[in-house]
């Protein structure tokens, strides 16, 4: 069943991601930006009521005050961007743009406080204000691409070093640069060793983010690529199955395998050998493609497993994949409807006469193994046992019987007496080309 191991599955997935993974993470991405717009919001937010709250120290014939209408600027320009977000109308120079705004717009509010104040420009050197620059630079490891979070982080140690250079250049005739870290703290001059701590601590977690971000991202990759590899496989193999080759722990080899109580369906479609030879291979597949999905949710509904499509052969288990106390019950409950689903089947009736084709079934219970057979390069998931051959000659001899719909004895001793079973009607015991000695069958009747 399983036609390549799980690892070789996986690497073909991440060899490259199809367009609708990526299209995938970009709308992940996209939805990121929406968040972080609303973090910047709220940031700009809290500075306004802070401000507004805060006493003003500055007096009143201070030449400038500037703070309002940077938070003004900066409240409409995120208003601006998270609009854009929403609407998926941000290119990737109008990411920079923000990322660049940010904190030039940081850095101009802390370079405004010494006019505000009026104070030496060194005064805005010890504003706790420049913590915000780490938000900034975290904000940017929600999109998980390293180029945003460098260009914040680079962004922010130039900006910074911009506004130290300012402080000790602006006066000529008073640097402000002092050695001595107890007058440092203690007045309006410049120590050149804690800007450098600064500036250090700056680009230290920008590194230690893009780091962080980059393994991330290979990490979200793989993980896109397994998620892509466990939806392939459940296209292909049942979900069990599926489930089964992409959860296991360790890698599947040939050989592995358990000892199962279960119920095997065979389902064949009567005269379709003969209308093959006379059809288009297109016409042949429309009419295969219409059978299949029919009988696959039929198969679903009652806790079965396609095992494999046999050209017109459906190879179904019950309590294979899962162990299932019920799977002979749940056997001949999926028979049953079947038998509704298919009585009129005409695929084509451009093509087919009505009744041309019968869908014909058979089932059989015992015990079966159910394991990964083939080679290191191939493997294939299935069953095999007495019940896997038994089923496929009783479903051969419905059309000796001339019934659509046979089980065996203990297929009918395992279902017990629920009542939505479907009708079970002894024909007595037969000899059945393949099997040896002789075999009761029932025939399996919608009503």
């Amino acid at each position: 069943m399983a036609e390549t191991t799980r690892q070789q599955v996986q690497d073909k997935a991440q060899d490259r991601l199809p367009g609708r993974v990526e299209a995938a993470i970009r709308e992940q991405e996209a939805q990121n930006e929406v968040l972080i717009g609303w973090v910047q919001l709220t940031v700009v937010s809290i500075w306004a009521i802070l401000y507004g709250l805060s006493p003003k120290t500055f007096a009143e014939t201070a030449r400038f005050e500037p703070i309002p209408w940077v938070l003004s600027a900066y409240f409409g320009f995120t208003v601006l961007r998270l609009v854009l977000s929403y609407r998926r109308l941000l290119p990737p120079w109008f990411l920079a743009l923000s990322v660049i705004g940010d904190i030039a717009l940081l850095m101009i509010t802390i370079w405004s406080f010494h006019l505000q104040y009026e104070q030496p420009a060194s005064f805005y050197l010890k504003a706790p204000t420049v913590l915000y620059v780490f938000i900034f630079i975290a904000l940017r490891s929600f999109r998980l691409e390293v180029g945003y979070v460098l260009l914040a982080g680079i962004g922010a140690a130039l900006g910074w070093l911009a506004l130290v250079a300012y402080a000790m250049i602006v006066d000529p005739s008073d640097p402000m640069v002092t050695r001595d870290y107890v007058h440092y703290l203690t007045s309006n001059s410049v120590l050149i060793g804690a800007e450098f701590d600064k500036v250090l601590s700056i680009l230290m977690v920008t590194a230690i983010l893009a780091v962080a971000i980059h393994r991330g991202r290979r990490l979200l990759v793989r993980a896109v690529a397994e998620g892509m590899a466990a939806r392939e496989l459940s296209r292909f193999f049942a979900p069990e199955v599926a489930r089964k080759i992409t959860g296991a722990e360790a890698e599947l080899a040939a050989g592995s395998g358990d000892h199962r109580d279960a119920t095997i369906l065979y389902i064949d479609i009567r005269g379709f050998t003969a209308l093959s030879a006379r059809l288009e291979p297109q016409q042949i597949l429309r009419i295969l493609a219409d059978y299949q999905a029919l009988v696959g949710p039929v198969l679903r509904r009652h806790r079965g497993s396609i095992d494999k499509f046999l050209g017109d052969g459906v190879l179904a288990t019950f309590g294979a994949a899962v162990p299932d106390a019920d799977h002979a019950a749940n056997a001949l409950r999926a028979m049953r409807d079947m038998l509704k689903a298919t009585r009129d089947w005409t695929p084509d009736s451009a093509l087919l006469a009505p009744g041309e084709l019968r869908i014909c079934m058979a089932a059989a219970s015992g015990q079966v193994v159910f394991g990964a057979v083939g080679d290191a390069e191939r493997l294939e998931y299935t069953v095999i046992g007495d019940a896997v051959n038994r089923a496929a000659k009783l479903e051969k001899h419905t059309k000796r019987l001339g019934v659509r719909a046979v089980c065996d004895h203990a297929t009918r001793a395992l279902a017990g007496t629920a009542p939505d079973l479907p009708v079970l009607v002894t024909s007595g015991e037969h000899a059945v080309e393949g099997i040896d000695g002789g075999v009761e069958i029932f025939e399996v009747r919608e009503a």
